[in-house]
C-alpha cells in the first residue's frame, strides 16, 4: 500500500492536468466573429425530402467499407483487385436505390432546434427564449484533461458558446433525423425471400441516405435556418471534407462521448414525439438508421478527442449531470484509467 500510493500519485500528476487547471486553459472565445442571430429560434419538423435530391449527398466511401472493400470512391473502381466488386455492388446499390426512390419506401424526416444559449464553465445552458431569463436544459460537456504536447488549450464543446459572463447574445442547435421509419417490412421481405444480399443492401442504403439527410440538413442550417453562412456555395466532395464554418458533434463520438447526452438532446427536440425516433435503455437509437447532435456555429470550433479523464473530472461531471458515480464510471468507463481509478 506505501508503495502504490506515491507511485499512482506521481502518474497521475505526469499524466493529466487538475480540471481546475484545465478550465483555465480552455479556449477563449472571440467575440468579433459572433455567429448572427438565427433566421430560426425553437423546433422545426421535417418530414419531407427529395430523394434524388438527397442521393447527390451521398458520400459513397463508407459503403464500400460496409462490404469490406476499403477505399476511397470513385478511385476504388480502378482498383487492381476491388475494382471490379466495387463497381457490381455499386450498379446494384444504384439499381436498388433508384426502386426505393420510385416507390418512396424510405422517406427521411427529423427536427432540428436553434436556441438561445450560453456557456458557464463546461456547462452549455439553453434558454427558453431570447429575454434569457429561463434556462430549459443544462447540458454538461466533458473537457480535455491528458497532458498537452502541442496545444495550449484543453477543449470542450462549451468553450465554443459565449459564455454567461459575457453578456454576448449566442445559440446553440441540435438536431434528430432518421431514414428508417417503416422500412423493415422491406428488409423482412427480402429474408422471407431468401435474398440476403439485397436485406443488408437496403440496411445500408437506408444508412447512407441518413448521412446524406444529415448533411444536407446542416447545409441548410448554415444558409437558412441560422444563416451564418446564406451564400456558402460548396461541391459535394468539399462538404464531405467538412470545408464548412461550424461543426455537428454527435453524442458518443470523441467530442462528446458521453451517450447519455442523448437523453438530453431528445428532451429538448421532443424527437419521440415529434418524428418517432426513440431511444433504448443504452441510449442505441430506433430505428437503426438514426443520427442525432448538435450544432455549433462559431467559426473556429473544430472537432477532437476528449481521450482520457482524471477522478476529479469524473465526480465533477456526475454532480453536473445530476449522475451517481457509479453510473457516471458506467458510461464513462472508456474513457477512465482503470488501474488508477482502482488502486
Amino acid at each position: 500500500m506505501s508503495t502504490n500510493k506515491p507511485e499512482n500519485k506521481s502518474t497521475r500528476s505526469q499524466d493529466f492536468v487538475s480540471l481546475k487547471e484545465a478550465r483555465k486553459q480552455r479556449f477563449k472565445y472571440d467575440f468579433n466573429n459572433q455567429p448572427p442571430k438565427p433566421k430560426l429560434l425553437g423546433r422545426k419538423v421535417i418530414k419531407k425530402c427529395d430523394l434524388n435530391t438527397l442521393k447527390e449527398y451521398i458520400d459513397w466511401t463508407p459503403f464500400f467499407k460496409a462490404w469490406g472493400l476499403n477505399g476511397k470512391y470513385p478511385r476504388i473502381f480502378d482498383h487492381p483487385k476491388k475494382g471490379e466488386s466495387a463497381k457490381r455492388v455499386f450498379d446494384d446499390a444504384q439499381n436498388l436505390l433508384d426502386e426505393i426512390i420510385e416507390n418512396k419506401w424510405i422517406q427521411p424526416q427529423g427536427v432540428i432546434g436553434i436556441y438561445p444559449a450560453n456557456s458557464k464553465e463546461d456547462d452549455i445552458l439553453i434558454y427558453k427564449d431570447d429575454n434569457r431569463d429561463e434556462i430549459i436544459q443544462r447540458i454538461p460537456m466533458l473537457r480535455q484533461q491528458r497532458v498537452k504536447n502541442k496545444s495550449n488549450y484543453y477543449l470542450s464543446l462549451s468553450d465554443y458558446v459565449a459564455p454567461e459572463s459575457s453578456g454576448v447574445k449566442d445559440y446553440f442547435g441540435g438536431f434528430a433525423i432518421t431514414s428508417g421509419l417503416g422500412i423493415d417490412k422491406y428488409i423482412d421481405n427480402y429474408n422471407k425471400e431468401g435474398d440476403v444480399y439485397n436485406s443488408v443492401m437496403f440496411r445500408l442504403l437506408a444508412d447512407r441516405l441518413v448521412e446524406a439527410y444529415a448533411e444536407i440538413m446542416h447545409e441548410r442550417v448554415r444558409k437558412q435556418y441560422w444563416a451564418y453562412e446564406p451564400h456558402e456555395n460548396l461541391s459535394n466532395e468539399e462538404l464531405i471534407k467538412e470545408q464548412y464554418n461550424g461543426i455537428r458533434p454527435a453524442p458518443g463520438y470523441p467530442a462528446c462521448p458521453d451517450h447519455t447526452l442523448k437523453g438530453h438532446l431528445f428532451e429538448l427536440l421532443e424527437a419521440e414525439r415529434l418524428v418517432g425516433i426513440q431511444l433504448t435503455h443504452s441510449y442505441a437509437m430506433r430505428p437503426t438508421s438514426s443520427i442525432s447532435g448538435f450544432y455549433l456555429a462559431h467559426n473556429t470550433s473544430k472537432y477532437f478527442g476528449i481521450h482520457k479523464i482524471d477522478r476529479d473530472q469524473l465526480v465533477d461531471y456526475a454532480k453536473r449531470a445530476q449522475m451517481k458515480i457509479e453510473d457516471a464510471e458506467k458510461w464513462l468507463n472508456p474513457l477512465l484509467d482503470n488501474k488508477k481509478f482502482n488502486s
